[in-house]
């Protein structure tokens, strides 16, 4: 039988039950003809008919939301099983999560990923075991309480040593951070499964009150994982208006990708606020030619006048921020009807390497190209097709499980790449502070090319505000590739001897390869439970991507 059909079934029953409740309510009225007072006897037949009635409505209430429930649950689809299929599960309480979890399978699905969707109260070892990577979608209720439908699961699993190597996951945790355990059910299972061999696929995300930044973030890391980076975001960001300020490519000539250092400033003279630590979403737009060949494929006109949100603007400019229409779907219509259905293309996600003082937003970009040779739309928009005093879209979202610690304890810094450009906004922010117990350990490819902001880290280094300084640079030695994981065990005594003395540990970079292969150092130096001490207390600190 469908939800449906059953729930039209359950319908008409209650109806019938009701009718013969108030006919009942009816009835009780009339065997009491004396007037009546606080304590008489009709008004408690009263009173208990009503009472009848009340409990019976909550009842039809519960069936009901169990309806909606088993509906949503229906909407989702289980999908197949099989080791290559990803495990999706939830945790919810009032439906939030299994609400995110609907929009996490289709996206998925969209992007051809087999998806097995299942409520984490029907997951245990045995399903764990038979899935190479998982997600989770996890509230927490009360003060770091789970969800009432998965305390079965949290005895009879989450409480059990279970070997999970080979597992691959990530957590989505939402809470609120009005209550002092706030995300408490979904890290305590983010623990529990690392501290049992399972991998992250990628950090978990932290959701106060249904933060849409936050669940953006996820939705980027989704597009990662599916390998299709062009879904609609499920919330927009509400963007500011910036220009591209200054733009300097650092590395020509090095056998890797163009790196650019891109200064952006706000279009309005306003404030500069944000904290070290936090990320710039940026809203890509596509370069005039791609939009003037579309244009010209659909035998449409750009500078056609068109409605787009409270305003009014050429169909070129509301194009060029959005997922250009196959050819086949757009001809024949009109500008209006086009642009009625354009989704605007989905952000694009940059560590901030300043800070507010230095009087703009910087950031350190990456060219990234497609299979087919084409630029990646946020890398090529800010590195090559935006023009300088271009606008430029941006919203800053607070990161603050990556912001700088507020005392002088001492830091280690670990990065590669394009990672470099979070961990200098944390060293300017200690250095402002004059904090100067810093230790920075970065690796790139070509140290006469790639060693990115070489005159400022050295010169930091010569007065003393950077005290250690390791480099890697894998491809100047071709007998030894050597990375900053390697770096890190050479000098594994010293990382003991910091962390002993209450050092915080931040890592920026690559989550395949060296986030990993650093996890498994400190891991060795510190052992497991030291690490996850320090990563609940916020001194083991990663934004990797």
């Amino acid at each position: 039988m469908s939800t449906g059909i059953a729930t039209r079934r359950a319908w008409f029953g209650n109806a019938l039950v009701l009718s013969g409740l108030l006919a009942l309510v009816l009835a009780f009225g009339h065997w009491q003809t004396d007037a009546w007072w606080l304590a008489s006897p009709r008004l408690g037949n009263w009173l208990l008919a009503a009472l009848v009635v009340l409990a019976y409505l909550g009842l039809c209430a519960a069936i009901i939301s169990s309806a909606r429930t088993q509906s949503r649950s229906a909407s989702i689809g289980e999908g197949d099983s099989g080791a290559e299929t990803l495990l999706l599960s939830w945790a919810s309480q009032t439906g939030f999560a299994q609400q995110l979890a609907e929009h996490t399978a289709e996206a998925l699905r969209a992007g051809g990923v087999a998806v097995r969707a299942l409520p984490l109260h029907r997951v245990d070892a045995d399903v764990l075991r038979s899935h190479r990577r998982a997600l989770f979608i996890a509230s927490t209720t009360g003060e770091g309480d789970p969800p009432d439908h998965v305390l079965g699961f949290t005895r009879h699993v989450l409480d059990q040593p279970i070997t999970l190597e080979g597992l691959e996951y990530a957590v989505l945790a939402l809470g609120d951070r009005a209550y002092d355990q706030f995300c408490g059910f979904g890290r305590r299972l983010d623990q529990w499964l690392h501290h049992h061999g399972a991998k992250p696929l990628f950090d978990r995300i932290d959701v106060d009150a249904g933060d849409a930044g936050a669940l953006r973030h996820w939705q980027h890391r989704l597009g990662q994982l599916s390998g299709r980076a062009d879904f609609a975001d499920w919330s927009a960001p509400a963007y500011q208006s910036w220009r591209l300020a200054e733009r300097r490519w650092l590395n020509e000539g090095s056998v890797g990708g163009p790196a650019y250092h891109v200064a952006l400033v706000p279009h309005d003279d306003a404030h500069l606020v944000w904290t070290a630590g936090d990320i710039a979403e940026i809203g890509p737009r596509h370069p005039d030619d791609a939009v003037a060949q579309w244009l010209a494929d659909c035998g449409l006109d750009g500078d056609v006048a068109v409605k787009a949100g409270d305003g009014v603007e050429p169909l070129s400019s509301v194009l060029a921020r959005s997922r250009l229409p196959s050819r086949r779907d757009a001809l024949g219509q009109g500008a209006q009807t086009v642009a009625d259905n354009l989704q605007p293309l989905p952000h694009r996600e940059y560590s901030i390497a300043s800070l507010p003082d230095d009087g703009s937003l910087q950031l350190l970009v990456r060219q990234m190209r497609h299979p087919d040779g084409r630029l990646g739309s946020g890398s090529g928009w800010l590195t090559a097709d935006a023009v300088p005093g271009e606008r430029i879209d941006l919203r800053i979202r607070r990161n603050p499980s990556f912001h700088p610690p507020a005392d002088d304890r001492p830091v280690v810094l670990i990065g590669n790449g394009t990672g470099l450009a979070g961990l200098r906004a944390l060293l300017k922010a200690r250095i402002a502070a004059g904090h100067h117990r810093n230790w920075l350990l970065f690796g790139e490819r070509q140290a006469k090319y790639d060693f990115h902001y070489r005159d400022e880290m050295e010169r930091w280094l010569r007065v003393g505000r950077l005290q250690e300084l390791d480099l890697a640079f894998s491809r100047d030695d071709p007998a030894r590739r050597i990375y900053v994981q390697h770096l890190l065990r050479e000098r594994i005594d010293q990382l003991r001897a910091w962390i002993a003395q209450g050092a915080s540990v931040y890592v920026c970079g690559s989550l395949e390869g060296m986030a990993p292969e650093v996890d498994a150092v400190l891991r060795e130096a510190v052992g497991l439970d030291v690490l996850e001490t320090m990563a609940a207390s916020g001194r083991y600190c990663r934004d990797v991507y």
